[in-house]
């Protein structure tokens, strides 16, 4: 447990260097969770050959897919004077994300079922879990700290 606290908190500590380095930040912040879950759901070698693959590759699906979301809000949020049908596209496009984003993850889930076992894809979803929680309260303690 101790191991996972100080990964957790040298993962977040990073969390201050977003402003300065926000790429270098997004990488070590990855390479954080993707060390918690190796380590939570006790991945072998050989699983982690097989499925850190995959979960990377899930994971730029996604990130692509909200990031096209985020995009379009953005615009929306620079226009002078957004139309209802501005605001209409911007709250499709990001409902639309979450969708596609349940979408990639039950198609990455059956691949994950041939490399994990129960226990493992159970003890994934907790660990990514786990890690966005520490992320959120790390942001929490830093925000109430300025």
């Amino acid at each position: 447990m101790k191991k996972y606290l100080a990964l957790i908190v040298a993962g977040l500590a990073l969390v201050g260097t977003a402003q300065n380095n926000p790429t270098k930040w997004g990488s070590d912040m990855l390479k954080a969770k993707h060390q918690m879950i190796i380590e939570e759901v006790g991945l072998t070698m050989t699983q982690q050959e097989q499925f850190m693959p995959l979960y990377e590759a899930m994971e730029k699906e996604i990130y692509q897919t909200n990031v096209e979301a985020r995009t379009l809000v953005a615009q929306v949020e620079r226009k002078a004077n957004p139309s209802d049908n501005d605001y209409a596209q911007a709250a499709a496009a990001l409902s639309a994300a979450k969708v596609h984003e349940g979408e990639v993850e039950a198609k990455y889930f059956k691949e994950f079922s041939k490399l994990l076992t129960k226990k493992q894809l159970f003890q994934l979803k907790q660990a990514e879990l786990k890690f966005t929680r520490s992320v959120l309260t790390r942001g929490k303690n830093r925000n109430k700290n300025k």
